[in-house]
């Protein structure tokens, strides 16, 4: 790309940590091109968006545009992921990747708005989200030029990164001391990097963000009664709330039971193996309330289909491909089957653990009078003889077979 273009706008996906505070000064630099810090809010820490127009103009932004993409994020995004059951290598929530579409789709509509001629990242060349951000870019408006420094710039470290940042005099909290690299929305928070990237070290209590160490959670289990309508947890408590806000609050109760803690070494993308600690206390609570109800609802084949596709959705998350035909398709196929997901559920909380204690729907096809184990006058013992007979039909061949 030549670098001698007069001022021109490339629009910065921000959210004022290291990386990106970087990224300003270092565009303006290199290429001479305007820069506007797009902030997402997906309903991280109001702390995390306090002053940061103020942050990112001092950090050199000509400007600094704030989307609330909240209620989007939750009710678009999140649930339809929380309805299929999806999760990464069998406990990542996928708390980043989620959000990582709905980001990029906002950045580029917010780049056509204004004609920007190009777009920024501060991925990092041996993470994901450079290609969960790019296929966006790619799949909404591949004539947006793409700028990604951590491909391209001098730097080898995020210590080298910190110590440019200090020369530019752009504020920060990042310290030598606490150099994790940090993701928070309002399904999740991550943190990788520090004394994590040894899988020897036991995390300590800086790498946990949310939810009360185990230890100190309460010691009297509490209840919390969900209802569910198609998928959807609309009352906590019996109190009716939107979907963002039920996430909110089932954050805020999951939280001080240590809820949603994962440790875990999970297989990148690009073939780089990596530690992160995840916490996603209401998004685990909401997982087990509707895997709960599914039990009662859904019959053997569908279970297993639904299972199967799951596990495909999982990896269409986590690698980027939200705006693709298999992702619409996966989700058209789950929506068949989660929109019978409605019912109570009372689940118990404590100490990290999450317990389904009690569940009823309209739509179950749980009959006690068929699973009891006492007298029953709808089914015949008698009629599974036949039934095995005939289940067992093929193996009963082979073995004659092998007799002659």
């Amino acid at each position: 790309m030549k670098k001698d273009n007069t001022q021109r706008t490339v629009v910065l996906a921000y959210s004022g940590g290291l990386d990106t505070s970087a990224i300003i000064p270092w565009i303006k630099d290199h290429y001479n091109f305007n820069v506007i810090a797009f902030v997402a809010d997906i309903g991280q820490s109001r702390q995390d968006l306090y002053n940061i127009k103020e942050k990112a103009i001092s950090s050199g932004a000509s400007d600094c545009y704030i989307a609330d993409l909240k209620n989007e994020f939750v009710e678009q995004y999140v649930f339809p992921m929380l309805k299929m059951g999806s999760i990464y290598e069998g406990q990542y929530f996928l708390g980043t990747a989620i959000a990582r579409p709905l980001i990029a789709k906002a950045q580029v509509d917010f780049a056509n708005k204004i004609n920007a001629i190009g777009l920024s990242h501060g991925a990092t060349g041996k993470g994901n989200d450079q290609v969960r951000f790019e296929l966006t870019y790619a799949a909404l408006n591949p004539d947006l030029i793409v700028i990604a420094p951590w491909r391209e710039w001098e730097f080898k470290s995020r210590e080298d990164v910190l110590k440019y940042v200090l020369e530019k005099k752009v504020i920060t909290s990042v310290t030598k001391e606490k150099i994790y690299s940090r993701d928070e929305n309002i399904f999740h928070v991550s943190t990788e990097g520090g004394i994590l990237e040894n899988p020897w070290n036991a995390p300590d209590d800086s790498c946990w963000v949310w939810t009360k160490n185990p230890g100190d959670a309460p010691d009297k289990p509490e209840r919390v009664h969900l209802l569910v309508e198609k998928g959807y947890v609309k009352q906590v408590n019996y109190k009716s709330l939107s979907a963002y806000k039920c996430l909110k609050k089932l954050n805020d109760i999951g939280s001080k039971h240590s809820i949603g803690r994962v440790d875990m070494i999970e297989n990148r993308l690009v073939g780089i193996k990596s530690r992160g600690c995840y916490e996603t206390p209401g998004g685990t609570i909401i997982y087990y309330a509707l895997r709960g109800l599914e039990q009662l609802i859904l019959d053997r084949d569908s279970m297993h289909w639904k299972n199967k596709i799951s596990l495909d959705m999982s990896s269409i998350i986590y690698d980027g491909k939200w705006f693709t035909p298999v992702r619409e398709s996966l989700q058209q196929s789950s929506e068949v089957l989660s929109d019978n997901i409605s019912g109570e559920v009372i689940i118990e909380l404590y100490k990290g653990s999450v317990t389904v204690l009690q569940r009823k729907s309209p739509n179950t096809l749980y009959s006690k009078e068929y699973a009891t184990f006492s007298q029953d006058d709808v089914y015949s013992q008698l009629d599974a003889q036949g039934f095995i007979r005939l289940f067992s039909l093929s193996s009963r061949i082979r073995a004659l077979n092998s007799k002659k």
